[in-house]
């Protein structure tokens, strides 16, 4: 078993536990580049022996989450749940990165209060690509099938965004370099004292 893992690939691993585990969560709209970050971030962690999983939205959605739509009570169940596997694992020495587009601000504060209540540490990201970058780099092709009226529900697009109004970070992809970000998101992580 390796340090670092996905959701699909099995529980985190028992490695080195001399750090507090923590909940990275990066929101914003699909395709800001989470996911892509995060997988980044997680290779470096990896490397400097940190304990790391790895909560993706659509691999939660399709293992933890099936069945549900993508009406606001469903959206919010799965960023509850999500959050509260997060919390979890990080209550547990692991520092957990969950690339989560997450829309609505009243589920994310539930997600940062339950951390809060076990004093467990959430560090919030918001990925603050525009709109319309986010639609050019769309390699499923759902912004083009929403805005084509193909699909509705689509955040950014039929369904609301809400900008986190005071996350720990803000980086915007489209101006932001990969490996800028991954040097924003290792500082921030270090002066917590998480990485």
């Amino acid at each position: 078993m390796t340090t670092t893992q996905t959701l699909a690939e099995g529980g985190a691993a028992a490695g080195n536990r001399s750090r507090p585990g923590a909940t990275l969560w990066l929101t914003g709209l699909p395709s800001a580049g989470k996911t892509t970050l995060a997988r980044a971030l997680i290779g470096v962690l990896a490397q400097r022996g940190i304990d790391t999983e790895l909560l993706d939205g659509d691999e939660v959605r399709t293992h933890l989450s099936a069945g549900l739509g993508f009406s606001k009570a469903d959206r919010d169940t799965q960023v509850t749940r999500i959050g509260f596997v997060a919390e979890l694992l990080a209550r547990h020495g692991v520092l957990v990165l969950v690339p989560v587009i997450a829309p609505y601000a009243d589920a994310r504060d539930k997600v940062r209060a339950h951390h809060a209540e076990r004093g467990t540490e959430l560090v919030q990201v918001h990925l603050s690509t525009p709109v319309e970058v986010c639609a050019d780099r769309d390699v499923k092709g759902l912004y083009a099938k929403a805005y084509r009226g193909e699909i509705s529900s689509m955040t950014g697009v039929d369904d609301p965004y809400e900008i986190p109004a005071d996350p720990d970070l803000r980086i915007d992809t489209s101006t932001v370099d990969q490996a800028r970000s991954i040097a924003l998101l290792l500082d921030l992580l270090t002066e917590r004292g998480l990485a």
